[in-house]
């Protein structure tokens, strides 16, 4: 069963000439990350808060696990869905501790529960609980309060993350860092999230799939690999950059273009590549060694198999390569 599912979504604002949503369907899986991609405008954000009934929808269902949010009390729709913004939103006058314990305690936590839930979490961003857990928001760097602002947004184990521009008002270092932690932690705890982004390199690096819109409809919904090989229209071809495939091979994981292979069967190369590696590193290691093809590791175990021609033949990228 997807974990979001919407069906025939529309929204139009009063007094707005067109829909802000405009016929949405489209189902998102258990576990997967979709980054929401377009132009400012578009719709994005719009899409993102109907999900947890900030907008209301003129028209069409959404679904969370099967069932139709709207016959959800709000309140314990909100309580399945972590919600992280762009500032952090943590509340000024709490301490670090404070702020992550925002959501346990409405969920009704004893102390000896959310205490612990604290300090795990503090751990798992990596901020030490002994240094952090009684400074102030203001005594926290940005990608500081963004770390929190995500603890605070996982606290209650929610089923969902919605992540809206998390980091476009973060640094372009510090993004970085902060893609490669969400890119970790989605690796150990599986959630399913939306991510609005208009960033497209920080959408081809994180997403499992990208959902692309163009005035309120969804224009492609695909991986990241077959978006930028298989562009639906020239919009998505011209929004991605598809012609540089060379410089986009950086941002696409391995596991993005492998064959899977069963796994009582292990096949193994002489050459190995992790599965969360990217294909530029990928290319690279596949010509520098003349390699035929390259074991895909999980960890020890092999999961797929790469080989200079899946590069090539479903980047549809010919000499160029």
């Amino acid at each position: 069963m997807s974990a979001i599912r919407f069906e025939e979504v529309f929204l139009k604002f009063p007094g707005a000439s067109h829909p802000a949503v405009n016929g949405c369907t489209c189902e998102v899986e258990a576990g997967e990350l979709v980054v929401i991609l377009g132009p400012s405008g578009c719709g994005k954000t719009t899409l993102l808060k109907m999900v947890n009934r900030l907008y209301e929808p003129t028209s069409g269902t959404i679904y969370l696990d099967g069932t139709d949010i709207r016959k959800m009390k709000v309140t314990k729709l909100r309580q399945q869905i972590g919600y992280v913004i762009q500032q952090s939103g943590l509340f000024p006058h709490m301490t670090v501790a404070e702020n992550i314990a925002v959501v346990p305690k409405l969920l009704g936590w004893s102390r000896t529960q959310y205490q612990p839930r604290i300090d795990e979490l503090l751990t798992l961003i990596e901020l030490p609980p002994q240094d952090y857990r009684n400074r102030y928001p203001s005594q926290l760097s940005g990608g500081q309060q963004q770390r929190v602002g995500l603890a605070r947004a996982l606290a209650g184990d929610p089923k969902v993350m919605l992540m809206d521009e998390p980091f476009g008002a973060i640094d372009a270092i510090t993004r970085e860092t902060l893609q490669n932690e969400i890119l970790r932690l989605q690796r150990q705890l599986k959630k399913t999230i939306l991510f609005v982004s208009h960033d497209v390199e920080e959408a081809l690096r994180l997403a499992d799939k990208i959902m692309i819109l163009q005035k309120g409809q969804i224009v492609q919904f695909d991986t990241p690999f077959n978006i930028l090989t298989r562009p639906a229209n020239a919009f998505v071809h011209e929004l991605v950059g598809a012609d540089d495939m060379v410089r986009q091979l950086s941002l696409l994981r391995v596991e993005t273009a492998m064959i899977d292979v069963p796994q009582n069967h292990q096949p193994r190369s002489e050459h190995t590549i992790a599965r969360h590696d990217n294909l530029r590193q990928a290319l690279s290691l596949l010509l520098r060694t003349g390699a035929q093809k390259l074991t895909v590791l999980d960890g020890g175990n092999a999961v797929g198999v790469l080989t200079l021609e899946h590069i090539r033949d479903s980047a549809s990228m010919g000499a160029g390569v």
